[in-house]
């Protein structure tokens, strides 16, 4: 395979030879709605100093009426310069004090040569627009239940053009000042606190003064009949703000509880105080991600964060962690902000990291790396031992692919990738590095080059190698213990690294490599000691002489960034005792190690779920325990793909089904019973589980301790539809009747959608095919992720071949954000030889996919391969 980092330069060096005739450039844009990386160049090189004066005016209906001054510096009047706006009715364009005819495509403007001038120039554009409504630019949305209208705004990667006329690109860093007339009864949040609101034609006339510097994509505007919340407690102004119909649902407290402790942390952490004087964050509809790190006005998802019961902990550990992230993004990404979207993962990765460190420092959640590792980094691993990886910096040659690569490697693996260099640089020479890094580029904009130069510095050492090594080369490396014993005694200890035959790359990296004896009644740390290790086998001289062990564990407390092939001792250590280690984290990491082990083909499904029959019941950590029902519902998974109807799929059914409903029954502790009853639910298959549920719903045998909340009723009738339970329609129609919230009618929806009749699976991919479709795209995300569950495989089967052949269709017609959803939910894989052959041949056809299409295509295959190779595994008939 030609070499990820030739390919790397050899496109740098090709965009410095395009940026370099601006000229051609700037004449030659194309026609389509995307800004590529060399047009990007060529305009930044001519432009500086950007101010934007934006004036809105907003009813609440379905258009929004805007003007937008903008004034730039301009190096020269040789060429025509674009002006980024997205579908608007363009009523007037003034070009320095002249009236224009706009030349205007429905993506960007274009200014003629000749009404611009070198020097200072100004711009105005007054237009109309529709309402977004698939979750960018300036989204609307109508409360099902009050009707009311509630407005956000979401500009990234790109999206800023769908609201204003701008210069749509992070490098051309700008200032905002903004003006809204709004209904009366509706709050207008922005960047800064507004300085003035005052009655006018039948509203109020809302004013902001002026913004710091700040990319488009850090920038925005909120506007509806909000609820507030406020804390004035604190060193910033802090509000709450979220739909009224749902504000019930919010317990405030824990938002400003984490939010202060995180700005303490991060402005003691950084030696930058946080730099945009207020605090906002929002809760909001059909957003497309968890949050969204607007400056000084923080958007989340309500998906996610809106809960109809009191927050177990693992809700409150996932609000900390969120609002740490987005937090750490103030800094690491508003105040200083890549210069091209390619840099966008560094901004994650930073946010990744740090949140975690945010939260495991300043929140009561100590066990915050635990979480990560459980919840993001194992992931990346298993995307990074894949046909879906890629490298963690890659090219990103027009902002159609700004989120080609906005996954697991960008953030889980990026942020593995700076704790690892923080241990290997030390904690205070990293912190050191990071803090001249934000001094230096504040309010700017900054490349890759600038950051590792920074801790290069602060290190005095050259990280050049570390970054080809770590940044431009994917695949994950695999490490395991070599040694021998004598006399009980360890006389030779090496740790052997390996790579990927596709990605053949050694690595540095400091790790902690720790012996335990697992003879008593408690699996016992004797030797622990840190290693830094580089090529294929590095000697350990450190423990030589040291008790021959019955567990080797060579990445510790989770250091590096790398898979462990446990030894034959330490992996027959860890089936039979991973209940017995006391390290949560050790005990994370060693259940992570076994299943790997079942997608390697190392160790039978089979004998890992008797494992979790044996052990998960005595799992005493909380977020461990979620993990392992996590890695157990996804072997039941694979068991209804494979084989629903065999005996060993109904028996081992059976026993988890009672394993959970045994950890719902006992214990006092309500974040257990929670876990076990949203394992229970999902596991349920056999009709004394489904009647069970039914009678959850009614109230009859509900246990001790247990609470059926709105949120549990509707994951309960999802199920009992999926399953085509008896009475389950009758189910569905009571539970619409009861909830009639927004959130009750997209779990409505979901419950729909599951049922197992081949009509409503046609109707609904009709619908999801359909260009012309009314409904919200998070309606058609909703449809997409539940339409074929893994019990139906049979109906997605009768469906697959369309769903295959209307791929390249779909990927040309819709976007990045609808292609996202589909390829991820929809692409068809059976565990069956005949899938994989046609997911093989699909590949090989459809060459001239977009980039994030094609590798969830390659990443599909992959997985139906080793469904297959884990099936071929099994050491029980499956007939």
């Amino acid at each position: 395979m030609k070499s990820l980092i030739s390919q790397a330069v050899a496109l740098a060096f090709g965009t410095a030879l395009v940026a370099g005739a601006l000229p051609a450039q700037a004449a030659t844009r194309p026609d389509n709605a995307w800004l590529a990386q060399a047009d990007a160049e060529a305009r930044a090189a001519r432009v500086s100093n950007v101010e934007y004066v934006l004036d809105f005016t907003l009813t609440g209906k379905e258009t929004f009426a805007a003007t937008t001054t903008l004034r730039f510096d301009l190096k020269d009047a040789a060429e025509a310069l674009t002006v980024d706006l997205d579908k608007a009715t363009i009523k007037a364009l003034t070009v320095n004090g002249k009236t224009v005819a706009p030349q205007y495509n429905n993506w960007f403007i274009t200014l003629a040569a000749a009404d611009l001038k070198a020097g200072r120039n100004e711009v105005v554009v007054s237009y109309e627009r529709a309402h977004s409504t698939n979750g960018e630019g300036l989204h609307r949305m109508v409360d099902p239940v009050d009707g009311r209208v509630y407005t956000y705004s979401h500009f990234e990667p790109a999206a800023a053009h769908q609201m204003f006329a701008l210069f749509d690109q992070p490098d051309l860093k700008a200032t905002y000042q903004v003006n809204v007339t709004a209904p009366a009864d509706w709050v207008v949040v922005s960047t800064t606190r507004e300085s003035s609101v005052r009655d006018a034609d039948g509203g109020k006339r809302w004013t902001f003064p002026v913004t710091k510097k700040l990319s488009a994509y850090n920038f925005s505007l909120h506007a509806g009949p909000y609820k507030i919340w406020e804390d004035g407690s604190a060193k910033y102004p802090m509000r709450l703000f979220a739909r009224q119909s749902v504000a019930a649902q919010i317990d405030p407290a824990p938002w400003f509880t984490y939010t202060k402790q995180g700005l303490a942390f991060f402005d003691e952490y950084f030696g930058i105080p946080y730099q945009f004087d207020k605090y906002d964050q929002l809760l909001v509809p059909d957003f497309l991600y968890g949050a969204m790190e607007n400056a000084g006005a923080i958007t989340f998802a309500e998906a996610r964060f809106l809960h109809k019961d009191k927050m177990t902990t693992d809700q409150r550990h996932a609000l900390a962690s969120v609002i740490m992230h987005e937090m750490a993004h103030q800094w690491f990404g508003d105040l200083v902000t890549m210069q091209w979207w390619n840099g966008l993962w560094l901004n994650e990765s930073f946010a990744s990291f740090m949140g975690t460190l945010g939260t495991a420092e300043a929140t009561e959640f100590k066990n915050a790396w635990q979480y990560f590792y459980s919840n993001a980094k194992a992931g990346a691993y298993r995307q990074d031992d894949s046909p879906g990886t890629h490298p963690i910096e890659v090219p990103v040659p027009t902002t159609a692919n700004a989120f080609d690569n906005i996954d697991a490697i960008t953030y889980a693996k990026g942020a593995s990738t700076l704790k690892q260099l923080r241990h290997l640089l030390g904690e205070e020479t990293f912190r050191k590095g990071v803090h001249n890094y934000l001094v230096k580029y504040q309010f700017r904009n900054a490349r890759l080059v600038d950051f590792i130069g920074s801790l290069g510095e602060a290190a005095g050492r050259d990280l050049g190698p570390w970054t080809q090594q770590w940044l431009y080369q994917p695949g994950v490396n695999t490490i395991a213990a070599e040694y021998s014993c004598k006399a009980g005694k360890v006389e030779a200890f090496a740790l052997r690294q390996t790579a990927p035959q596709a990605y053949p790359v050694l690595r540095e990296q400091r790790v902690q490599v720790a012996l335990f004896d697992a003879k008593g009644k408690a699996v016992k740390l004797e030797r622990n000691v840190p290693v830094t290790y580089q090529g294929a086998l590095t000697d350990v001289p450190a423990l030589h002489g040291a008790p021959c062990p019955d567990l080797v564990y060579p990445n510790y407390q989770d250091w590096g960034f790398v898979k462990v092939k446990l030894d034959e001792r330490s992996f027959a250590t860890a089936r039979g005792n991973v209940s017995k280690v006391a390290d949560p984290l050790l005990r994370a990491m060693l259940w992570q190690s076994m299943w790997e082990g079942v997608r390697d083909g190392a160790l039978p499904l089979n004998e890992f779920l008797q494992t979790a029959l044996n052990n998960a019941p005595r799992e005493t950590d909380y977020a461990l325990l979620g993990n392992v029902l996590d890695k157990v519902r996804g072997g039941h998974a694979y068991l209804q793909r494979m084989a629903p109807r065999a005996a060993y799929t109904r028996k081992t059914t059976q026993a988890l089904e009672d394993m959970a409903w045994q950890g719902v029954r006992s214990g006092t502790d309500a974040n257990f019973k929670r876990r076990w009853l949203t394992a229970y639910i999902d596991l349920a298959g056999s009709p004394e589980a489904l009647a069970r549920l039914a009678g959850l719903l009614a109230g009859r045998g509900v246990p001790q301790g247990v609470t059926v909340s709105q949120d549990v009723r509707w994951t309960i009738v999802r199920k009992l539809v999926e399953r085509d339970a008896p009475g389950s329609t009758a189910l569905l129609a009571a539970e619409q009747q009861r909830d009639k919230s927004d959130t009750g009618a997209a779990a409505a929806l979901a419950a729909s959608v599951v049922r197992p009749d081949p009509q409503v699976k046609t109707e609904w991919l009709g619908q999801i095919g359909d260009p012309r479709t009314k409904l919200p795209f998070g309606r058609i995300r909703t449809a997409m992720e539940n339409l074929y569950p893994a019990s139906q495989a049979e109906l997605a089967e009768q469906t697959a071949e369309r769903r295959l052949a209307q791929l390249p269709e779909l990927d040309k017609s819709t976007g990045p954000v609808f292609m996202r959803a589909y390829a991820a939910s929809l692409i068809p894989a059976a565990c069956t030889p005949h899938s994989v052959q046609r997911l093989a041949d699909a590949a090989a056809k459809y060459t001239t996919l977009s980039a994030g299409a094609r590798r969830t295509l390659l990443a599909q295959h992959d997985e139906d391969r080793r469904c297959v190779a884990i099936r071929q595994a099994l050491t029980v008939p499956l007939e």
